[in-house]
């Protein structure tokens, strides 16, 4: 079984599962008389001082589909030189990840400080996010290469594993490259563009 073979597995095997968040796992190593996990709002407030770089996730259009797929993406890291992987995270409650992995294939676009309108038509459900964003097919994949993007990583979906309510996408790198700007990178940190 290919690659995209692969993904489209796991698409089917976790399409039939609960969108919901799974129910927080019994933890063993802590007593009942002790505090519980902290809240999601402390979760979010604390984890909002890290600032993440922002990226566009994208995918050739399917054999049965009109456009391209893609989405932004803020939980994006490298993960291994030798061989060559990425990963990015995607809730498992995304109408776009089904698309990629259907695909099996993707391109990280890394954007610029000037390209939060373009992280915005990418973050929207529903609307052709390809409207008027010219873009190119990465030299492997297909996948689109957003224009004017500092940086573009080519990929095949290696591995999908369940992170909670997310999925953690591991790809394997084919090819990248950058657009030799030296513009400053697009931030989100504390729920705002940097």
């Amino acid at each position: 079984m290919g690659h995209a073979g692969m993904a489209a597995a796991a698409v089917r095997h976790l399409r039939g599962r609960p969108v919901e968040a799974h129910p927080r796992p019994e933890l063993r190593c802590v007593r009942e008389d002790e505090r519980a996990p902290v809240d999601q709002g402390e979760f979010r407030r604390v984890l909002g001082t890290f600032a993440t770089g922002v990226t566009v996730i994208t995918a050739p259009a399917g054999a049965d589909e009109d456009a391209p797929a893609g989405f932004a993406c803020q939980s994006f890291t490298s993960l291994s030189l030798d061989p060559p992987l990425v990963a990015f995270m995607v809730g498992r409650t995304s109408t776009t990840w089904p698309r990629i992995a259907r695909a099996g294939v993707f391109c990280v676009n890394v954007l610029s400080a000037d390209q939060a309108g373009l992280c915005r038509a990418f973050a929207v459900s529903g609307a052709d996010k390809f409207a008027g964003v010219a873009h190119d097919p990465a030299p492997t994949t297909g996948s689109p290469r957003l224009t004017g993007a500092p940086a573009w990583i080519d990929c095949t979906i290696h591995a999908v594993h369940t992170g909670g309510d997310h999925l953690i996408v591991v790809g394997r790198v084919n090819a990248l490259g950058t657009s030799g700007t030296d513009e400053p990178p697009l931030l989100f940190h504390r729920g705002r563009f940097l």
